[in-house]
């Protein structure tokens, strides 16, 4: 068993040992980019990479606090499934209004790789090569279909 202090220090070893792994690639415009903290550059549509005790997990978040906004995002992105698919190389899940951790209502695009669990440091490498190809794919994504969300 973990302190809450042990679990937030190996979190955080975590999310820096897979920063500097990712700190030579470059976006898909060819530019310096923080992967932990993907900034998509439009509100409300967050890519989340998760690691935790159980499981690891990358996704597109949709966070608007109007429902029929966010059921207009997912919609747009629904429209791109095949793009997306392609991109990634495989199928995602897509959940329309599901609650996150705090209870709010998001949508969700999602791979999940359970059994891995992030305090272990010997699942370190599983979670990072789950993690990379599918960020580095996002963004490749988002690079293409970016333009047709910032009218929103």
């Amino acid at each position: 068993m973990y302190s809450r202090a042990e679990t937030t220090k190996i979190r955080t070893e975590f999310w820096i040992a897979f920063g500097q792994y990712m700190k030579p690639v470059p976006n898909a415009q060819g530019r310096k980019i923080n992967w932990p903290n993907y900034k998509t550059g439009i509100k409300d549509i967050y890519f989340r990479m998760r690691a935790e005790r159980g499981f690891a997990s990358i996704g597109i978040e949709l966070g608007h606090a109007d429902p029929e906004l966010q059921e207009l995002f997912f919609d747009q992105f629904k429209e791109l499934k095949n793009l997306l698919k392609a991109s990634l190389g495989e199928e995602w899940e897509w959940r329309l209004h599901a609650l996150n951790e705090f209870g709010q209502p998001i949508s969700k695009i999602e791979k999940i790789y359970p059994g891995l669990n992030v305090m272990e440091k010997e699942d370190w490498p599983k979670i990072i090569s789950f993690l990379k190809p599918r960020i580095i794919a996002l963004d490749e994504f988002w690079d293409n279909v970016k333009p047709g969300f910032e009218d929103f």
